[in-house]
């Protein structure tokens, strides 16, 4: 019974479908974010994006930039839609990260952007390294083979 009230908060608010398509994404990682209670509000209404965003280790802080979450209209003191937030990860996790970005030349890409169990507002970072124009194609040529191959099976058994 407890195991079900634990899963009603669980809300996923931005997913960014691009980032498996641009990018191969070679691990990820559970972020805390830092906000303000106009910018939890307003995604406990599922408004934001995550497409365009990033993620940068700066000063031994990661920082979430270009990240989209509307205005909340009743709020008294509200935020800017578009402002850099602070991710919380450990010093360690920071330390990996940084190491990935600078000396193996990987970038930080948020995947997806959700409540967890708790209610806490986390992100999914992923640690991704960009493809060229033909891994694209060929993702797309497998993706479509599949495809088509499921329909052969489905009308043929």
């Amino acid at each position: 019974m407890a195991k079900k009230q634990d899963n009603e908060n669980y809300k996923v608010v931005a997913e960014n479908r691009r980032a498996r398509f641009d990018y191969a994404i070679e691990d990820d990682l559970e972020c805390g974010i830092q906000l303000m209670g106009s910018e939890v509000k307003s995604l406990r209404t599922g408004q934001s994006n995550i497409a365009e965003s990033y993620a940068h280790v700066e000063d031994g802080e990661l920082w979430l930039i270009n990240s989209y979450i509307a205005p909340y209209d009743q709020a008294m003191f509200g935020h800017e839609d578009r402002r850099r937030r602070k991710l919380l990860v450990s010093k360690k996790e920071l330390a990996n990260l940084w190491n990935a970005t600078q000396r193996k030349g990987m970038t930080l890409v948020p995947l997806v952007l959700y409540f967890n169990h708790r209610g806490m507002a986390k992100i999914k970072i992923g640690i991704a390294k960009g493809k060229k124009t033909h891994d694209k194609r060929e993702t797309q040529a497998r993706r479509d083979w599949n495809r088509q191959k499921q329909r052969l099976l489905k009308e043929h058994g």
